[in-house]
């Protein structure tokens, strides 16, 4: 127990990058998806392609490999990143490809009688996104918005491979030092507890958008 004392400090460090990259792709990659969505709604075949090919380059290649992308090949054409912008651009493309793919799932579930409702109302195109879509599209998509959410607190600790100061790279460098598996069994307890909270917070969020039934 006086190690784990001993080395929580530098874990808790380690846990406050992990949830400043979580909190920044979080609040970048949900409207960045949700922008995409709509725009693949618009009938224009160059726009679509273009989507298409980006969500299914980032949707089919591993983080792992864009974030290494980001940091070590794109130096090489002259465009560089410090190590964290690195990792929260290559999380945020990621992840808003993801969103977007959901939340167009979720418009194409709206019946089209709504849009119709939404003439006969004298909505505009904002208005109706606003009033009528966006509401109900949010009820339907959030267990799979959540998902989604729990899977990137558990993909944060990618970032170590850029040598950002996480909590895996944190319990990494605690675990070699000392010898010892005790590091990372602590910053696993520290995921179960992270993914708990996010869980939880889905479950309320959830019930109170029930008023939507």
């Amino acid at each position: 127990m006086s190690y784990v004392l001993e080395i929580l400090p530098a874990l808790l460090n380690g846990v406050l990058v992990t949830l400043e990259v979580f909190c920044i792709v979080i609040i970048l990659s949900i409207p960045l998806g949700i922008v995409l969505a709509f725009l693949m709604q618009i009938k224009f075949k160059p726009l679509n392609w273009l989507l298409t090919i980006y969500v299914w380059i980032m949707r089919g290649t591993p983080l792992l490999l864009q974030l290494i992308f980001f940091y070590y090949v794109l130096p090489s054409v002259g465009i560089f990143f410090d190590r964290l912008p690195a990792a929260i651009l290559a999380f945020t493309l990621n992840y808003a490809a993801y969103f977007a793919e959901i939340f167009r799932g979720g418009i194409d579930a709206i019946p089209k009688g709504q849009y119709e409702a939404a003439k006969v109302l004298k909505f505009n195109q904002i208005q109706t996104i606003r009033y009528i879509i966006l509401p109900q599209v949010v009820k339907i998509v959030l267990p799979s918005v959540f998902n989604e959410v729990i899977n990137l607190v558990k993909d944060s600790s990618l970032v170590y491979v850029l040598g950002v100061g996480d909590l895996l790279l944190e319990s990494r460098t605690a675990s070699n030092r000392d010898a010892s598996l005790a590091p990372m069994f602590v910053a696993g307890a520290i995921y179960l507890f992270l993914v708990g909270v996010v869980t939880l917070a889905s479950k309320r969020i959830e019930k109170k958008f029930n008023f939507y039934k």
